[in-house]
């Protein structure tokens, strides 16, 4: 009787061990996905317990990987109620409640990477909540890049050329090109994340060309470009200036002086013209009396 009575507390125990320590289990089948943003997403959270799911609790939350020490809650269920985070209001949903905790995020963004967890929980089960978790990161296609160039184009001289992506996850590549009339790539001298630099120094009229700028991720590739013109200075240009500048003021003392030559022959020919009248005024004045002398005959 001693002996029953000792094997029944034996099983009793055992059943009681074997129960809280497997109180809930949650599996999480991924530890890391991708999803591009804007896509959806089911985030995977199975779970096991020996109870009844009258009380179960489910709770999902995220920690930003750039702030780990502050989780926000994205969903919960408790007790048949579903509670929705305001940041995924409309956005995010439980599959196949309460049979397991997977839940769908749509119009993905790129706040919502980080690292979720699904920490699940059925009363009366004495053990701690079963835990999963995963980690979520939002790729994003390569923005358009801006190309800009600095400097001066004249033979001899200093281009640098930039080029600025302002989006891209996983960070996009830089790199800058020349596609005419030769293919060659051109080294980044400066930059960082979001930037990429070439200077082109001592410049040649074999400089001239069309150049492209490419960022690329694991999503895409775009470019933007730039022409640049390597202008050569003409060598005579001072002297032909100069010779300019001499012949339009010879040309100004040639015609000053044949404005004074004309000045000189009309004031000649004015001249000879009033003695022309003086002459023939006087001639006119000495003949008179002989034709008064005349009429008194």
């Amino acid at each position: 009787m001693c002996g029953s009575r000792q094997w029944l507390f034996r099983v009793t125990y055992f059943i009681f061990e074997f129960l809280q320590y497997y109180a809930v289990r949650v599996t999480v089948r991924e530890s890391s996905l991708d999803v591009v943003q804007g896509d959806s997403i089911t985030l995977p959270c199975s779970f096991f317990t020996m109870n009844p799911l009258i009380r179960l609790s489910i709770i999902w939350t995220l920690t930003p990987f750039s702030d780990q020490e502050n989780p926000t809650q994205v969903i919960v269920y408790d007790q048949g109620q579903v509670i929705e985070s305001p940041s995924f209001t409309g956005r995010v949903e439980f599959t196949d409640i309460p049979w397991n905790a997977d839940i769908v995020l749509n119009e993905t963004r790129i706040s919502d990477t980080g690292i979720y967890r699904c920490v699940v929980s059925n009363p009366p089960e004495t053990g701690d909540p079963g835990i999963g978790e995963l980690s979520l990161r939002v790729l994003v296609p390569p923005s358009l890049p801006v190309c800009m160039w600095e400097g001066d184009t004249d033979v001899g001289s200093t281009v640098t050329l930039t080029c600025l992506v302002t989006e891209g996850i996983p960070i996009p590549v830089i790199s800058w090109e020349k596609l005419e009339p030769d293919h060659i790539t051109l080294p980044i001298c400066a930059g960082g994340e979001s930037k990429g630099v070439v200077q082109i120094a001592n410049m040649s009229s074999w400089d001239s060309g069309v150049y492209r700028c490419s960022v690329t991720n694991a999503l895409g590739t775009r470019n933007c470009y730039v022409k640049l013109t390597v202008y050569t200075p003409t060598e005579n240009a001072p002297g032909l200036l100069q010779g300019v500048l001499i012949s339009l003021s010879m040309g100004l003392v040639l015609l000053t002086l044949l404005a004074l030559v004309l000045w000189l022959h009309r004031s000649a020919q004015e001249s000879i013209w009033r003695d022309r009248r003086v002459e023939e005024c006087y001639n006119e004045i000495a003949n008179t009396p002989s034709l008064i002398k005349r009429s008194f005959v």
